[in-house]
């Protein structure tokens, strides 16, 4: 396991290399920047596929009827609001992007869920939150970005009540011809050029490809969140093998 978290720290990208900035500083002025195209190129890059996969997550979740939720680099609340569906009595969603969080709120407020969803300026890696305070903890597309992955999940183990689960969906590395060769080219050529005729931050979508790459997906991902002591951890490989459901237990 040692070698594993020791191989995952020296494949640590950044979105703007000439910046000496560090990867949590540099990862809320990406989104800061994009923040405005980021729902809009979030879906269409994804062709919608996105929205199932929260449906997906959320779903495991309802056998469990978790009442206080905390939704980790929430971004514009797309996992919040998918989480309203299971009627906690609240959800907290947490960002290092003021600019998403502005998205997020309308969104919110359009959707008349201002009640139950509340958003904060939040690291994600050192929660302003008590021990065992939640239900259970999400994160759709945000554990890749944690500067120190081992601390951000741990730090969402410690807010995690005993009995609670975690819900986490990240992208990961299609194994099997021809669907790897097509998300690769996806991936690398044509996703980072609409990416960056849309949002005008060319970093922004050369990271993405970089980040997945870089990230310990599947098994290695299991590994870790046993070793900081989750229990009963699941994956669920999604759309043969580009994005995937991890969940777990404390």
């Amino acid at each position: 396991m040692a070698k594993k978290q020791a191989t995952f720290a020296l494949m640590q990208v950044v979105p703007y290399k000439d910046e000496n900035k560090s990867k949590k500083e540099q990862v809320a002025t990406m989104f800061n920047n994009i923040s405005q195209r980021y729902d809009l190129l979030n879906h269409t890059l994804s062709m919608g596929i996105d929205i199932l996969w929260r449906k997906k997550a959320i779903r495991l979740l309802k056998p469990h009827a978790p009442q206080a939720i905390l939704d980790i680099a929430t971004g514009t609340g797309d996992f919040a609001v998918e989480a309203a569906r299971l009627q906690p009595e609240k959800i907290i969603g947490i960002d290092i992007s003021e600019g998403m969080l502005a998205v997020g709120r309308q969104k919110i407020a359009k959707k008349g869920l201002s009640g139950m969803i509340e958003l904060q300026l939040g690291d994600s890696e050192n929660l302003a939150f008590p021990d065992n305070n939640f239900d259970a903890v999400i994160v759709a597309f945000g554990v890749r970005n944690f500067e120190n992955l081992q601390q951000g999940l741990a730090e969402m183990y410690r807010v995690l009540r005993p009995g609670g689960h975690v819900v986490i969906i990240e992208f990961s590395k299609p194994r099997r011809f021809p669907v790897k060769q097509l998300y690769n080219a996806y991936f690398k050529y044509i996703l980072p050029r609409i990416g960056r005729a849309v949002s005008k931050d060319q970093a922004a979508y050369e990271y993405l490809p970089e980040s997945v790459a870089a990230f310990p997906d599947g098994e290695a991902f299991l590994d870790i969140l046993t070793n900081i002591g989750y229990k009963q951890t699941k994956w669920f490989p999604l759309t043969f093998g580009i994005s995937s459901i991890y969940m777990a237990g404390k």
